[in-house]
């Protein structure tokens, strides 16, 4: 009996754009675990571009806010698109988001402990939309970054109301040149974020399980060549060094002109604007990145129903 179902073929699909018979077989050898089904595919040249975790969707909204050299991401879900329209859940989010402007440290369950602007705790407040709107919400995660001078830069995808959308964006420049100068370049920066979705700031940064990870699809892939051992030793750091340059935001090809590197443009910047300019940190937040929202079948729902 197969330890997969045909559900677990169709997310494997959508994961790796893979084929139907080369999904039920790569579940199959993997015994149904998905993610070991995807390396495989990959290893065997069978899946196209990992596909990122933030193309699983979940609803609700992501908030961001800025004020002087500090801004604050935080994302609040909803079990329907529909909730996230709702005026009460957009107020919910929008003052959420300016209260964490306000706190020191990036915790959510502190944030849920803080007073609420029209009386009570943020936490409260939550439960009494949950009853209200007669629907399941929760605060997901929150980010701040900060700059002793500079500015911070937000940037909105798909923005549903001002400072509200999917995908929410900010980039920390610490620099020396006036903050109105920073504004229209980082707007920029946080638009190549938005599109190209780094994992880390730099390569030093990027997850170490997951270089492991492409470590080991790597050396299948190379001891599948049935090239000489050393060649297959530089064959695998190769990939690796592709891997980090093109997930590490410095090293990212910039999106406005794909041939020169994050670094050297915002250095070039610095330059060109008689100061300097270092690219700190950033934030990217898209709407229910990495949760796996389950897909009700209708049709076999009817006819589970009719046949019940």
């Amino acid at each position: 009996m197969a330890d997969f179902t045909v559900a677990d073929v169709k997310t494997l699909r959508e994961k790796t754009g893979a084929g139907m018979m080369d999904a039920k077989k790569a579940l199959t050898e993997a015994g149904g675990d998905i993610e070991a089904a995807v390396d495989a595919l990959r290893a065997k040249g069978l899946a196209t571009a990992q596909k990122k975790s933030s193309r699983t969707a979940a609803e609700g909204l992501v908030g961001v806010a800025v004020e002087a050299t500090k801004g604050v991401a935080v994302e609040v879900n909803s079990e329907t698109d529909f909730v996230a329209k709702n005026d009460q859940f957009q107020d919910f989010v929008r003052n959420t988001t300016q209260v964490a402007l306000t706190l020191s440290a990036d915790d959510v369950e502190g944030l849920k402990a803080a007073a609420y602007p029209d009386g009570g705790t943020i936490a409260e407040k939550l439960t009494d939309n949950i009853a209200t709107i007669g629907e399941n919400q929760q605060i997901r995660r929150m980010k701040t970054v900060a700059v002793n001078s500079g500015a911070v830069v937000s940037y909105m995808h798909n923005a549903a109301a001002e400072g509200l959308g999917k995908i929410g964006v900010l980039v920390a420049l610490e620099s020396d040149i006036a903050a109105d100068v920073l504004e229209p370049f980082g707007k920029q920066l946080a638009m190549h974020i938005a599109s190209m979705f780094p994992q880390a700031l730099d390569a030093d940064g990027l997850d170490a399980a997951v270089i492991e990870r492409e470590r080991a699809i790597a050396q299948e892939k190379a001891a599948e060549s049935g090239k000489p051992e050393n060649v297959q030793e530089k064959m695998v750091e190769g990939a690796i060094k592709k891997f980090a340059k093109e997930n590490a935001l410095l090293s990212q090809m910039f999106v406005m002109d794909n041939k020169t590197s994050v670094a050297d443009v915002v250095a070039k910047f610095g330059k060109d604007n008689g100061g300097s300019v270092t690219l700190t940190d950033y934030v990217r937040f898209q709407l229910g990145e990495g949760i796996e929202k389950e897909e009700a079948d209708f049709a076999a729902e009817v006819a589970a129903a009719v046949g019940g």
